[in-house]
Formats: structure tokens, sequence, C-alpha cells
């Protein structure tokens, strides 16, 4: 069924029909109604691809992040879905992948689709360093269509980014931790990107604040996969700490892990806290003290602001940083 069928059905032209699609106000309600009605009857839908060509905005968005199986990037594409939806829109989703080339690579992809505007889930897309060859392409993207980040802030013309206040959840987790006569915190990280980096940079700076020092030792990097972060702690014997604070909830559960093998007591000889309040905080057992880091919030405020820019032609915020908020539960004592 296309727009051609509808026009026959309905016993008007093409023309009317595509002014029905559109919105126009050229066309008398009760044609309106008589062509709405077929439509219904034959479950007909339109190709938004196909509108797209005819108008100024394709009413499609671009969505990139490094990979879905990620919870919280597969999170992050449901509400953004969920509330383009709302607004009328469609998306193109694609995965990256993590390497600089694979992300040039489907920001040149995306961008040779028909779409209003694009948007990078995830701190990875900000860079990890100063280089600014790693962000050069995210750049030359915003000249060609609006970008939103999430979970990430990068500036420049045309970039809107909305993100989660990590440094200060991390303060105030850290600080909770030292308030309980924590001395030895251990921060478990998986990777140097700009959500890592504000987390590592507000536990510092907990400690600084505290009179404690901060040491290398105590900062431990490992890949983000429970099994194998366990195994990396059972196997640095050395390695004393007496809590927590890891920046994915799948580190933080490897942490558990490692304490049943060793017989030490949660939360009462270590307190653990893990980042993002995913489902496995809730599944874990104990039930896992963690960071909620809004990405609900992050995401309707993007899709929003998207609207406001897109629709209403409006001037809207171009860093919007939101409070996250610390989930208590079995795994610490404060």
């Amino acid at each position: 069924m296309n727009i051609y069928d509808i026009a026959k059905l309905s016993g008007v032209s093409i023309a009317t029909v595509s002014r029905v699609l559109n919105g126009s106000p050229k066309v008398s309600e009760k044609t309106k109604q008589k062509v709405l009605a077929v439509m219904e009857q034959e479950s007909y839908t339109p190709n938004i691809f196909a509108r797209g060509l005819t108008k100024d905005s394709a009413k499609t968005i671009g969505i990139i992040c490094p990979e879905i199986a990620d919870d919280y990037m597969a999170r992050s594409v449901s509400y953004l879905e969920k509330h383009l939806h709302h607004y009328g829109y469609g998306c193109i989703l694609g995965c990256s992948g993590t390497s600089l080339a694979e992300r040039e690579s489907y920001t040149k992809l995306m961008l040779s689709n028909r779409i209003d505007t694009l948007v990078f889930v995830g701190s990875i897309y900000a860079g990890d360093s100063d280089d600014p060859e790693e962000v050069a392409y995210i750049k030359e993207a915003a000249k060609k269509t609006p970008v939103f980040m999430i979970n990430a802030h990068l500036e420049g013309e045309n970039i809107y980014c909305a993100y989660a206040d990590d440094y200060k959840a991390t303060y105030e987790l850290t600080s909770s931790l030292i308030r309980r006569g924590k001395k030895k915190i251990l921060f478990l990280y998986n990777s140097t990107s700009f959500s890592a980096n504000q987390k590592m940079k507000g536990y510092e700076a907990a400690l600084i604040d505290a009179g404690y020092p901060v040491k290398g030792e105590l900062k431990f990097y490992t890949k983000n996969d429970i099994r194998y972060a366990r195994d990396m702690l059972l196997m640095h014997q050395n390695l004393d700490f007496d809590s927590v604070v890891a920046t994915e909830d799948e580190l933080a559960i490897a942490v558990l892990k490692y304490a049943k093998v060793k017989g030490i007591k949660i939360p009462e000889e270590l307190s653990v806290s893990g980042y993002n309040n995913s489902s496995l905080a809730k599944c874990c057992e104990p039930e896992l003290t963690s960071v909620d880091s809004k990405v609900a919030v992050l995401c309707s405020s993007t899709v929003a602001n998207m609207i406001a820019l897109l629709e209403r032609k409006e001037k809207i915020e171009k860093n919007l940083k939101v409070p996250c908020e610390i989930v208590k539960r079995c795994t610490t004592d404060f």
C-alpha cells in the first residue's frame, strides 16, 4: 500500500493525500477525514524517509553509540527512541565501536543519510585527551547538522551537551566513605573517557580535602567484565584496600565476587559502591550501593531541547549538567 493506492481508494489526487500527510491547511476537513479513514482502514504508514525528500525536515534523528549491548547505552537509546516517537520522529541507530577510526567512519556513514540532527551517546565521543584531532570529526559533523551529546562535554559551534555531574557525585561518595573511617579507598575504573576522568577528579579531590594522600596503587584500571575484573583483583595479592569506588556497576559486582572468594564481609570489612544504578545493582547479593547518573533525565532533556531547536528555532542551553543521586543499599554502611 502506497500513496498512489490511498489516493485511488479515497477518490482524490496524489497531491491531496500528500497535503493531508504534511498537515496542510489547504485541504478541507471533510476531505482530510475521508483520506485519514482510508489510511486507517488499510493500516497505511507513511514512509518518513520518502517524505523527507520533499520537506525541509526528514523527521529522522541519527543516534550513534559505541555498542548497544552495554546497559547504559541500551537504556539511553530506549529513552531517546521513546521521546522522539512522542514528537513524531523516527531514528537511525548505529554502533560505532570505540576506536577513533571507527567513530570517524561511522559518523560519515550516518551523515550520508537524510537526518535532522545527530546524537552521540557516551563520554568516549568527547575524547580522552587534549588532542583536538580526537574530536575533529564531531566538529566537522556540527557544520552540517546540529550535534547533541549525552554524557559528554565538548565545546563547539552547533554542539549541545547533556551530562551528569560525575565529579560531585564521586566526591560525595568518597567523602561518605571517609566519614565512616575508610582510609584505603580503591578507585576501580575501565576507561579514561570524559566521564571517567570527572569521577577520578572527584575521588582525588575528596581525598585531598580530607588530608589523605592520593596513592597511585589505589587507582586500579581493568576491563569492564565481571569475571575478568574479579580475577585481576585476585591476582594482585598485595593490593590493600578497605573500600571501593567503582565507575561501573559491573566493576563493583566484580569486587563483591572477589570478597566472596576471599571470605571478606560486606559491608562490615569492605564497603563497595558502583555507578549508573543499573538493574545489576538490584540483582546482585547483597544489593549494591550505586550512583544514579540520571540517564532518563539526560535523554528527555536532550530530546526536548532538540525539538525546541528544530521546530521552534529557539535558542537552547549549550551545556546541561544534571545532578546525580547516591542510591544507598547493602554494600556500604553510610
